[in-house]
């Protein structure tokens, strides 16, 4: 299968890695300093494209690549405002978008664990629940991606939480998430339950890239000849 990068930070670095050990090709490595060679003609010589960047410029990539007919795996966090658009330019040119916020294999996991676990702790308001992620100092957004679908799984599930907030706070019906950035942490999730009677966690720590770069590369295998709009959850059958 041959790949496009559209970012070759540390990330986009660790999935040619993990790509090249699997026999693909990577026929297009795009970062900040070559973007005029993000073109139609170098594009389309891809099966797919894996899309690691930022907020500021995520959009973009990823509607280029549906419109110029190539299917596109994004893991780039904090720019979903704009997914509906997203949807709508993906319906419109029959392209194919695999989206999630994390693509660690025991993220995804993790993620069945949390809401099973707050469906079971929602009948009882004894116990009040929070999050913190922590994250290297490079993470240019707060909270994580990855936080923010842990914490939307737990509101959909436990009816006394109404909002998730990234500061402190003393309002009972807030889930507070905490952001910590301290080097090096390549990301660790806490949920945690608690009570005057006693305390349940669950907690996901990644130790290397390797992980998140593997679900990668699995979901662009996924993705290629597909067309629509899936998930994690659909890329590991969930």
């Amino acid at each position: 299968m041959k790949i496009a990068l559209i970012g070759y930070g540390k990330m986009g670095k660790a999935i040619e890695e993990v790509a090249l050990a699997k026999g693909h090709e990577i026929v297009l490595k795009i970062d900040v300093q070559n973007n005029h060679e993000f073109t139609k003609e170098n594009i389309q010589k891809a099966d797919v494209a894996i899309e690691f960047t930022g907020p500021h410029s995520a959009f973009e990539n990823v509607k280029k690549c549906i419109e110029l007919g190539v299917p596109v795996v994004s893991g780039s966090t904090g720019w979903l405002e704009k997914w509906d658009e997203i949807k709508k330019v993906c319906d419109e040119h029959n392209g194919c978008v695999v989206y999630s916020s994390n693509y660690s294999i025991g993220v995804n996991l993790f993620f069945e664990v949390n809401k099973q676990l707050a469906k079971l702790m929602e009948p009882y308001n004894d116990y009040d629940v929070s999050m913190v992620e922590l994250h290297h100092t490079e993470k240019k957004d707060a909270p994580s991606g990855t936080a923010i679908s842990l914490a939307e799984q737990i509101l959909s599930n436990i009816g006394r939480k109404k909002q998730w907030v990234n500061n402190p706070s003393l309002t009972p019906s807030d889930l507070v998430i905490t952001s910590e950035r301290i080097d090096p942490a390549p990301g660790t999730h806490t949920v945690t339950y608690s009570s005057a009677i006693d305390t349940i966690e669950i907690i996901h720590t990644a130790h290397t890239r390797k992980g998140f770069a593997s679900g990668a590369v699995l979901a662009a295998e996924f993705a290629n000849k597909k067309n629509g709009i899936f998930t994690m959850k659909e890329v590991l059958g969930l």
